[in-house]
């Protein structure tokens, strides 16, 4: 049966072909939806103007908590889901997978119902200001309105093996929303509004596909019944448990874009704007790094489930070392050519150098971009939680967010000097945690 053949191949094929196979996959899906970031970013820059654009940026932490909320219950229930599949166990995998569903939606009416409740007191905490707040409002609304859409779950997808529809429900919304931005910015003339209803677009026909995937298509190695739709207190606790590590990662990332934009903002909309622009290129840069993350997790979950730890530890040596390698090449690039970068997207002089500028010091970063969530993903797929809080935390805590709040009193460059040496100091600490690891999912010592 091929469906058995794509869940049993993760504990029986070569660990480096599958490897290969798995990252390329996920790699693919997380460079089609940076592509979709920067063009998101043209079209908004081009169609509508750089204070535009800076209001864009300014509702990104919207969208960040939505992707830690998707990304916390994807997981967990992949890591349970991954697990459970390789210990033959079809009933415990369905019933993370519809407890995974559960948990999603529900959080996610909170927080489309939060956030428009307050709204204004959510711009005036993301530091919209003057003319960017009325654009940020637009483009705010709209996001929360359709944030219960906001995920396909692909990563449940991934851990039984479906690498190709995975990639699909990542691909197809893509399309959608590159093919929606230009007709409902220009066409219609909606601005801001369009781009946001254009992401929206997009991400309602990921979850339409996910729901046929889970709930329709046949040929799977488990089930998703309306009996696993109901929490299911021991499930939603390991769930929550092993995917919280990401939530917290997550909004780490969205603390970390308030704090810069807070640090920026009397700096002026230039700066702003900068910044702006070095986010999306970085984001587009460090998506190979996010697909071999993605990649792996399925691999070192369904073996570990299996007892398979040499496979495991196999598969976390290729990874550590394609995401360093990646990240050098990717920052000595971006820093060359960061001039060239900026002028896509923006005409005004004293704008882009200032993106140039800080897209030079954040490239510095890529270097080890890649190994933190690599580390923190590792120990989630072996259920290692105690490991994966304290990556999440602490990264934020004690490196990231100090920095940006020491240097950030220095002015704009300080910022950018802080994003990347956050970048650096988190990965020494994931390399010690690491170093602790094991396939159990037990620190030595």
């Amino acid at each position: 049966m091929r469906v058995r053949e794509s869940a049993e191949a993760l504990g029986t094929a070569p660990v480096g072909r599958l490897l290969w196979r798995a990252c390329s996959q996920t790699t693919l899906s997380v460079g089609v939806y940076g592509i979709y970031a920067l063009t998101n970013a043209w079209f908004v820059a081009r169609g509508v103007g750089a204070e535009a654009m800076a209001a864009v940026n300014l509702v990104a932490p919207v969208l960040l908590v939505l992707g830690a909320v998707s990304t916390t219950v994807g997981a967990g229930g992949a890591s349970l889901v991954s697990r459970a599949l390789g210990a033959g166990d079809a009933a415990t995998a369905g019933r993370a997978a519809g407890n995974a569903f559960t948990v999603f939606w529900g959080a996610a009416v909170v927080v489309t119902a939060l956030g428009l409740l307050g709204v204004e007191p959510l711009l005036t905490a993301l530091g919209a200001r003057d003319g960017a707040r009325e654009v940020a409002r637009e483009y705010a609304v709209v996001i929360l309105a359709g944030s219960v859409l906001s995920t396909g779950f692909s990563s449940l997808v991934r851990a039984e093996g479906r690498l190709r529809f995975s990639t699909l429900l990542w691909l197809a919304p893509v399309l959608v929303q590159i093919s929606l931005d230009p007709v409902l910015i220009f066409g219609f003339d909606l601005g801001v509004r369009g781009a946001a209803l254009g992401t929206v677009g997009g991400q309602a026909v990921s979850a339409l596909l996910s729901l046929w995937f889970f709930f329709v298509q046949r040929e799977r190695p488990y089930r998703v019944r309306a009996a696993d739709l109901l929490p299911h207190g021991p499930t939603v606790r390991a769930l929550l448990g092993i995917g919280a590590p990401s939530f917290l990662a997550g909004f780490g990332t969205t603390l970390l874009a308030v704090l810069v934009n807070t640090a920026l903002a009397g700096a002026g909309a230039a700066a702003l704007a900068a910044y702006a622009v070095a986010a999306r290129v970085q984001t587009f840069a460090t998506m190979p790094l996010v697909g071999i993350g993605q990649g792996l997790q399925p691999v070192v979950g369904y073996n570990a489930g299996r007892g398979l730890h040499a496979r495991v530890v196999r598969a976390k040596d290729l990874a550590l070392r394609v995401a360093v390698g990646y990240g050098l090449v990717a920052s000595a690039l971006v820093v060359v050519f960061a001039g060239p970068l900026v002028s896509v997207f923006l005409d005004d002089p004293a704008v882009a150098g200032q993106a140039a500028t800080a897209l030079r010091f954040v490239a510095v970063g890529f270097a080890a971009a890649g190994i933190t969530p690599l580390v923190a993903g590792y120990a989630q797929s072996l259920g290692a939680t105690r490991q994966a809080w304290a990556l999440a935390v602490g990264t934020l805590a004690l490196v990231r967010a100090p920095l940006v709040v020491v240097l950030g009193g220095g002015g704009t460059t300080g910022v950018w000097v802080a994003l990347a040496a956050g970048e650096v100091g988190s990965a020494l600490c994931a390399l010690v945690v690491l170093r602790r690891l094991r396939p159990g999912g037990v620190s030595a010592g």
